[in-house]
């Protein structure tokens, strides 16, 4: 099966780390000197309140339950995957590409589990699946992570750098001539956890963090985490965030609000350092965190740099499609994984392919 065109339509799928939903993507790309994309439809299906329990408690399920919640959510993602090619009345897909929720992600001991990748998907949806993009490269050594960049320098490569504000920031640029990326701090992960205190899924605009007060000694205990100083490649997961954030919050015993407006605050200075170290300009900005303009303004007076969040869908939708670009990359065998970036012992393509198959 030649998979080497100038075209493809596919739809990106992703679930983040700050549990917001599932992002799918349905869009078109193309390839003439350099490649182009349309998005030509995306939507975020949200998860209930039990199933964020549920994916937030999966890290400490005991094998033969974790292996049951992979294929219950599987399911769900055939499912989910399915109402949305029905409704947009998508009739030719060349692939799904999916990520799959992280389950758990510790690159330093050659491990990572991304829930919802099973061969079975493929059959469930009746279409090519591409998934489980990054256990190859941890086997490579690699850190599994940041896999968006390749996208970032082959589709906006406008922009000096582009910033996610997910459950993590991560920051993806050229340096030496070279893509390189890394996650640089908590920040939805975060910032949900102690808005949900106050009775809300996020905190909008920032209001509850402006309403709170800046705590200088845990602002110097965060910036003070080891993890700030050491070189990339470096990437981030919620055991991290369990063993180095919350206990150290945690000891000040603080309203919420403070708490808001410390993180806001650490998670601006951590940014900013970045941005001014590499000499960094003009950025797109992409993820939840794009709509909490409180930290967006504390990145800018911090940094100093100019912004761009284009258009919505691309600020809520950006790492969906760049997945389905990633499954483009495996489709035509070609590398969508970068050394540079993760840190693997070489380049590479990276994921599964799961056919279907009409029996």
């Amino acid at each position: 099966m030649n998979m080497i065109k100038n075209k493809y339509n596919v739809v990106g799928v992703m679930s983040g780390t700050s549990l917001d939903g599932i992002d799918l993507c349905w869009v078109h790309f193309s390839k003439q000197m350099s490649w182009s994309f349309k998005i030509l439809a995306a939507e975020t299906v949200k998860y209930s309140e039990s199933t964020k329990v549920t994916l937030k408690s999966a890290i400490s399920l005991n094998p033969t339950d974790l292996e049951r919640l992979n294929q219950n959510y599987t399911n769900r993602l055939g499912r989910h995957i399915s109402n949305f090619i029905s409704k947009y009345d998508i009739k030719y897909l060349d692939a799904v590409c999916s990520h799959g929720h992280t389950v758990f992600h510790q690159p330093e001991k050659g491990v990572t589990l991304q829930i919802g990748n099973l061969p079975e998907l493929a059959q469930y949806i009746r279409q090519t699946v591409v998934c489980d993009f990054r256990t190859q490269d941890v086997a490579l050594g690699g850190q599994g992570a940041p896999l968006v960049p390749i996208g970032d320098a082959m589709l906006f490569s406008d922009y000096d750098f582009c910033l996610n504000l997910g459950g993590f920031a991560n920051i993806s640029l050229q340096f030496n001539n070279q893509p390189i990326a890394f996650d640089i701090c908590p920040t939805n992960i975060v910032l949900n956890k102690y808005a949900e205190k106050l009775g809300f899924s996020y905190d909008e605009d920032g209001k509850q963090a402006q309403s709170g007060t800046l705590q200088n000694s845990l602002l110097e205990a965060l910036n003070a985490i080891d993890y700030y100083k050491q070189n990339p490649p470096k990437s981030l997961g919620l055991e991290w965030v369990n063993n180095q954030i919350f206990p150290v919050v945690d000891t000040y015993n603080l309203d919420p609000q403070d708490v808001l407006r410390t993180i806001v605050e650490h998670s601006a200075i951590q940014i900013a350092k970045v941005i001014q170290n590499y000499k960094l300009n003009f950025g797109l900005f992409s993820g939840g965190g794009v709509h909490n303009s409180f930290l967006l303004q504390r990145i800018v007076s911090h940094s100093g740099c100019k912004i761009d969040t284009i258009d919505n869908t691309i600020i809520n939708f950006k790492e969906a499609l760049i997945f389905g670009f990633l499954g483009v990359l495996k489709l035509r065998g070609e590398a969508n994984c970068l050394r540079s970036v993760t840190g693997a012992a070489q380049d590479h393509c990276s994921g599964e392919i799961y056919f279907y198959t009409n029996e």
